[in-house]
């Protein structure tokens, strides 16, 4: 039996930074509230050159480097984003042109919101595992800033654009133990999106389509459904809490990452946080956070990774790696 393995990362974030300070100019809000509420002091939002794909690229980029393969290595793509640049063709497509891959392999983007990576990840696992596939580059990237309200503060200083990508390889030994995948759509009026392409443009309100949010109550949700996803994921392969070397939760909000922590046991150490500086960049978050601990060097390989993510619909996942 094959398996697949991680055999590069990379991550790409837009140029312009926004500081707390910078949106306390234009909204009710403080660098103190910000902070204290979510642990974010900045986030990155994309310019008028820069979207979902041109983030895709180079992060796909940094991947590809680092695994050392080329355009003619791959032969599938999957990105996982809620905020492509075209209704179609899909960001798979666009990103295997964009990237000169003539190999026609399977290319298609998937929206599970912010658990979108993990969805991605678990599917392009899959493939080689089943032999319909041997390299594979799974892509979460978003452009959310295009979807907030500037005016409200409960939203618009979550969220940042951003996209992480990694390269997933055949290989004798499991590199990716396991991944677990759920939803809940009883829970979709929580946090959401209001208007599609189907409703017609006459539905769309200027100023008031944008992300909507129930912040309370999406929290205690999360904090719930991702400590079952801990307790899920470590059964299924008889492992204890102590076995895992490296956290890499999904970037949403400090208070979130602390409290699965918690649930692990895992001093806070041992968990990868880049919410402070990236923001919630949903589908990108986990993918960024791993790059990051990998290229400074705290994560090595051998290491056992949890990663988890939860997300509007609800979606969540994890997935347990041997990095």
């Amino acid at each position: 039996m094959k398996y697949s393995r991680i055999a590069g990362t990379g991550r790409c974030l837009p140029q312009k930074v926004v500081t707390n300070a910078e949106l306390a100019k234009s909204v009710d809000t403080s660098d103190e509230w910000i902070r204290e509420r979510t642990g974010i002091s900045q986030r990155h939002i994309a310019g008028d050159d820069e979207t979902t794909l041109t983030l895709c690229e180079g992060a796909a980029l940094q991947a590809m480097e680092a695994a050392g393969v080329g355009p003619g290595d791959i032969d599938l793509i999957l990105v996982g984003t809620t905020t492509p640049d075209q209704v179609f063709p899909n960001m798979g497509v666009l990103l295997q042109h964009r990237l000169g891959i003539r190999t026609a392999c399977p290319s298609f983007g998937l929206e599970a919101a912010c658990t979108g990576f993990l969805y991605a990840l678990s599917l392009a696992d899959k493939f080689i595992r089943l032999g319909d596939a041997k390299r594979a580059l799974v892509v979460g990237a978003e452009t959310l800033s295009r979807m907030i309200d500037w005016q409200d503060r409960t939203t618009c200083v979550l969220f940042g654009d951003g996209a992480g990508a990694v390269i997933l390889e055949t290989a004798d030994e499991p590199g990716i133990i396991s991944t677990h995948l759920h939803a809940d759509g009883q829970y979709k009026d929580l946090l959401y999106h209001p208007w599609g392409v189907s409703q017609g443009a006459d539905k769309l309100v200027p100023g008031h389509d944008a992300v909507r949010m129930k912040g309370n109550e999406v929290f205690k949700v999360a904090v719930m459904t991702l400590g079952r996803i801990v307790d899920e994921t470590l059964a299924a392969n008889n492992l204890e809490k102590a076995d895992i070397d490296w956290l890499i939760p999904h970037q949403a909000n400090i208070r979130i990452i602390e409290a699965t922590a918690r649930k692990l046991g895992m001093p806070m150490e041992r968990v990868v946080v880049t919410v402070g500086e990236h923001g919630n960049t949903s589908a990108a978050s986990v993918p960024m956070a791993l790059d990051v601990a990998v290229r400074d060097g705290r994560i090595k390989r051998g290491d056992m990774l949890l990663l988890e993510a939860f997300g509007g619909g609800f979606t969540w996942g994890s997935a347990l790696i041997r990095y």
